[in-house]
């Protein structure tokens, strides 16, 4: 198993269900460790890609995939939020989220305000504008997203999510060392 870390239980439950998969869509798959890691992973590099890709060709007109996902955030925390916290979330530099905050509140789908107890700060809302664009925006996506989920079937989903959402929080642990 060379140096692969194992996903999962303490008894690899994951990797099983992950190789059981690979199995059935790909009985000659090999099936040691290194060879699922290296296949999980290029799949989801690739399923990554195709749909950023997919996504951002139904967007709104002049919003990019980055704004679109700064405003759901902010959509569903229904808070304000530091750019910093924005950073962050999204695991990218405090330069690049400037930059999409900066095109956001060019639109009006943002307000920056002025922390009122340390001027060196900021926070960032959605505007009733920004609320919108992200509406017009998931109404865009939601087609799209509907297709997919009815070409997999929803037991096969929900079968692979939660392994996704383990997936993720092993990766944001990672992150965070």
């Amino acid at each position: 198993s060379g140096g692969v870390t194992r996903l999962g239980s303490a008894d690899g439950g994951v990797v099983e269900i992950v190789e059981m998969y690979l199995r059935e869509i790909s009985p000659d798959i090999e099936t040691e460790a290194e060879d699922i890691a290296v296949a999980l992973f290029s799949e989801l590099l690739i399923a990554d890609q195709l749909a950023r890709s997919r996504i951002a060709k139904v967007l709104p007109r002049g919003m990019e995939l980055s704004q679109f996902s700064v405003l759901n955030h902010l959509s569903r925390v229904n808070d304000e939020r530091s750019p910093a916290q924005l950073a962050r979330a999204f695991h990218v530099t405090r330069g690049a989220m400037t930059n999409t905050l900066n095109k956001l509140e060019w639109a009006g789908h943002i307000h920056i305000r002025p922390d009122w107890d340390d001027a060196r700060r900021k926070f960032v809302a959605i505007s009733p504008s920004g609320r919108a664009a992200r509406d017009a925006a998931v109404q865009a996506i939601a087609p799209l997203i509907a297709d997919i989920v009815q070409a997999l079937g929803e037991p096969k989903l929900r079968i692979v999510l939660p392994i996704l959402r383990e997936l993720r929080t092993r990766l944001e642990l990672g992150d965070q060392a």
